[in-house]
């Protein structure tokens, strides 16, 4: 990306607007994961800047996260007695991280399904609309959406004036902020300064960010009880749960980031500095976390592109816990929540959604199942459920293609010996399978190449043209030959190199055929099938 003056506000201007969201999140999830409000705007600082630096998503913005602050609360109620072991877990957590992105894990991200990512979006999208409507009623914020919902009678009930005016106020500036404006001042800017300048006129009543606490997080050195299996289980296995939230939840909005910049980023790249990240918040025993999806949403919005965005806004928060706290305690709640129903309303695939009639409608059950299960269930699951079921779709649709591939055919005798005296006969089979093949095709291409084999006297089968096979196919064919050598007079093979040959090698092929039934060429195999049927 070329970096100009136009680039450079963008990224100042949305490390302050990521910043002044994520100091009231960083402040509430450190609460939520027993760790203190300190822990949680220094997991912010350090995860952030680290990550934006080392990272491989230009625009991300990262720190605490619900999935993250969610698995921390657990793990410090389980070893609670021991604030190392919680040091530990954290510190692991981030070399698994690391890890993952120098063995190339990331890089499966890409192949995640449009209406997938999709699903997940307009999901994320709903749950920010769902939360912050209670701080737009003057009432407090709930962490879940189920939660949320529930509230809201409780919230009408109890409406606060106030806060509804504020929120009114700052909806309306977000959406109506003139367009020839925004590249001096970002709407949500623009919200964030009238909203607290029209609070400030009169005694509204309206919660408000409140006090941020100061200081700085001590240094934890993280102790392994290399004696205790039961401990170190309990540790590892922490770990490796912790590291995969983390990860997923951070190349999840990486992808949200990708989709709305236009741009590509690097996971393995990301996945290594997150861990650095989280190490580092696991050495100074605060909390660990990934990419933000809505604070990331915010700064690209606001014009954020580059990693000093994520930079600045962890320097920013690094300021307010240094002293500058003072500056923001007067911000409503409510001016916040309404730059985020914005923020969420935008965030919602309403491209999709309108041309939802269009589309196919594996695909359209695909997206709404994962928009639902990412609201009301779990971020993680949705995508694995989302990713399950369009692995389904994808085989079940790739199965008439593979299957147009098979060649089975029977040979008449003169195109095996020019010598036949009845070439009408066709006592030998040819299987070629051309191309790719997998568990889509593997049960129906059983059916059909047996139902063949019983009709012939030798079988050869032709993988010169096969380009790759993977288990399901391989156990298939492996097991096909098997009986073509068995129930007939012989199996022949042919053409067996590269991927074909790696993937039936593992099913042991060559011991279940006599090594001289493997030859190089189609003519060959014909010469010896003919021998076969022949003795």
């Amino acid at each position: 990306m070329r970096f100009d003056l136009k680039t450079l506000r963008g990224d100042i201007f949305g490390g302050i607007a990521a910043a002044v969201v994520s100091l009231p999140l960083a402040l509430a999830f450190g609460v939520a994961s027993g760790l203190g409000p300190v822990a949680g705007l220094y997991g912010a600082i350090v995860v952030g800047f680290l990550a934006a630096i080392l990272g491989g998503t230009p625009s991300q913005i990262s720190g605490p996260t619900g999935p993250a602050t969610i698995a921390v609360a657990v793990i410090v109620a389980h070893h609670a007695h021991n604030p190392a072991e919680v040091a530990a877990i954290v510190v692991l957590s981030g070399l698994l991280q690391i890890a993952f992105g120098l063995l190339g894990v990331g890089r499966f991200v890409i192949y995640t399904p449009y209406s997938v990512v999709s699903g997940f979006m307009s999901g994320i999208g709903v749950i920010i609309i769902l939360l912050q409507i209670l701080p737009c009623l003057g009432a407090p914020i709930e962490a879940e959406p189920r939660d949320a919902v529930h509230a809201w009678p409780q919230a009408l009930a109890q409406l606060n004036p106030g806060a509804v005016m504020i929120a009114g106020v700052s909806l309306a500036v977000s959406v109506f902020w003139p367009r020839r404006l925004r590249d001096l001042l970002p709407s949500p800017l623009a919200a964030l300064i009238v909203g607290t300048a029209v609070a400030g006129l009169w005694e509204h009543g309206a919660p408000v960010l409140g006090a941020v606490p100061m200081g700085l997080p001590d240094l934890h050195w993280p102790v392994v009880p290399l004696g205790a299996l039961g401990v170190l289980a309990d540790i590892l296995q922490a770990a490796l749960i912790l590291a995969l939230v983390n990860s997923i939840d951070s190349l999840l909005t990486s992808l949200i980031a990708d989709s709305m910049t236009r741009t590509r980023h690097n996971s393995n790249r990301e996945l290594f500095g997150q861990g650095v990240g989280n190490v580092a918040a696991g050495l100074l025993g605060v909390l660990p976390g990934g990419g933000a999806t809505m604070r990331t949403v915010l700064n690209v919005r606001v014009g954020g592109r580059t990693p000093l965005s994520g930079a600045l806004h962890a320097l920013i928060l690094l300021a307010f816990g240094l002293g500058l706290g003072p500056l923001v305690e007067r911000i409503p709640q409510a001016c916040l929540a309404s730059i985020l129903l914005k923020v969420g309303w935008d965030i919602i695939d309403w491209r999709f959604l309108r041309q939802m009639h269009r589309a196919a409608v594996e695909n359209v059950v695909i997206m709404l199942l994962t928009l639902v299960l990412t609201v009301f269930v779990d971020l993680v699951m949705a995508v694995g459920v989302g990713l399950i079921a369009a692995g389904f779709v994808s085989a079940r649709r790739s199965e008439p293609e593979e299957l147009r591939d098979v060649v089975s055919v029977p040979l008449m005798d003169t195109l095996l010996s020019p010598e036949a005296s009845e070439s009408y006969e066709a006592r030998v089979g040819l299987v070629a399978l051309r191309g790719r093949f997998s568990v889509a095709s593997s049960r129906e291409m059983a059916q059909l190449i047996a139902a063949d084999i019983r009709e012939h006297e030798a079988v050869i089968f032709d993988f010169s043209e096969t380009t790759s096979l993977d288990d399901s196919a391989a156990l298939v064919v492996e097991d096909l030959a098997t009986a073509a050598q068995t129930e007939t007079r012989g199996c022949v093979v042919t053409g067996l190199s590269g991927p074909a040959a790696e993937a039936l090698e593992v099913f042991g092929i060559r011991e279940h055929l006599p090594q001289e039934h493997f030859v190089p060429d189609l003519e060959t195999a014909k010469k010896l099938a003919w021998e076969l049927v022949n003795r």
